[in-house]
């Protein structure tokens, strides 16, 4: 199989990236390394330098003749699309329509698109299954859905056959050790615990510990990125075999509140994590967990690595073997 990904050298791309790469398909990634990292890219993959907002570049390489494309190459800061909304526009959906079209223009039959639970929004019942309203929050869970409503037409009116992944958070890093770049300026829960581990950050802000859940703090639901890689090589199959389109969550099934992440590890780095507890933000709900029913009938998938200890274990190991690099 050939695959290309847009946005292959970030965090997920990367490590989806890997999975292709262990079962020798050919893999090309295309990325303006504005978050993804050059060092991240496998020797074994082919690596085209581009921005997803220019159309002919986006072209020149999707005519070298792919069996999938893989979109990862999306903004992905909540907050920050609520104050930059060009510039989640210009890259969100300028960019990936760019794609798309681009796929039509080139024959290329089969597109997979990072998506996200952000196309819910706030919770009506739990867990969240794909049948959930859609009702972003905030304008990146727009533009995603914004895209899969694109990516629905093309399909009708173009035959562009698709797979929509909702992730729920991803979490961990690869447990062979064979991923080491860090993200850039990261935005998540667990990677801003490690950095106060680390003493880089000198604490973390937790927001509300007054949740109707058991420990009082919100509950998300953590899945490992290795999971989360691993669906976009069974959705790439189901494509391939010509089992048509689909719309899947890809969660655990499981809440992690920020206590446990907290808990944990403190367990595993040996480190106070010093916290402090504030008010809650406005919008954030209590508890968010996924249904993956859906992903687990269509396409046997199913979360094997997402363990709280094993996300912990694994973001722990990255973080110390970058220590050097974070304190400069």
């Amino acid at each position: 199989m050939k695959v290309l990904l847009f946005g292959g050298a970030g965090y997920i791309g990367t490590h989806v990236a890997l999975q292709f790469l262990d079962r020798n398909d050919t893999v090309g990634i295309f990325d303006n390394l504005s978050s993804g990292l050059r060092t991240n890219v496998h020797e074994k993959a082919l690596f085209f330098e581009g921005d997803i907002r220019d159309k002919q570049r986006v072209v020149e390489v999707l005519k070298q003749g792919w069996d999938v494309v893989i979109h990862l190459a999306a903004y992905k800061a909540a907050g920050e699309s609520m104050l930059k909304p060009i510039k989640y526009s210009e890259n969100n959906i300028t960019g990936s329509l760019n794609l798309i079209t681009g796929c039509i223009e080139t024959g290329v039959k089969h597109f997979i698109l990072s998506s996200s639970a952000a196309v819910y929004g706030e919770p009506t019942y739990l867990p969240v299954d794909e049948k959930h309203p859609k009702n972003p929050t905030n304008y990146y869970g727009y533009t995603k859905l914004c895209i899969e409503e694109n990516l629905k037409w093309y399909s009708e009116l173009k035959g562009l056959a698709y797979v929509s992944l909702r992730y729920f958070n991803a979490a961990g890093y690869d447990e062979d050790g064979r991923m080491l770049g860090l993200e850039n300026n990261p935005a998540n829960l667990i990677p801003v615990v490690m950095e106060v581990a680390c003493g880089i950050r000198p604490n973390l802000l937790v927001f509300g510990n007054d949740y109707d859940t058991t420990d009082g703090t919100g509950v998300r639901d953590y899945v490992h990125v290795t999971d989360l890689a691993k669906g976009h090589v069974l959705a790439a199959d189901h494509l391939l075999a010509g089992k048509g389109s689909l719309i899947v969550n890809l969660g655990s099934e499981e809440g992690l509140s920020v206590q446990q992440i907290l808990d944990t590890a403190r367990e595993i780095t040996k480190k106070p994590i010093d916290t402090q507890y504030v008010d809650r933000r406005a919008g954030d709900p209590a508890k968010l967990v996924a249904s993956s029913k859906m992903a687990n009938k269509t396409l046997g998938w199913k979360a094997e690595h997402s363990s709280v200890e094993n996300i912990i274990k694994t973001t722990w190991r990255v973080y110390q073997a970058n220590q050097k690099h974070l304190e400069h």
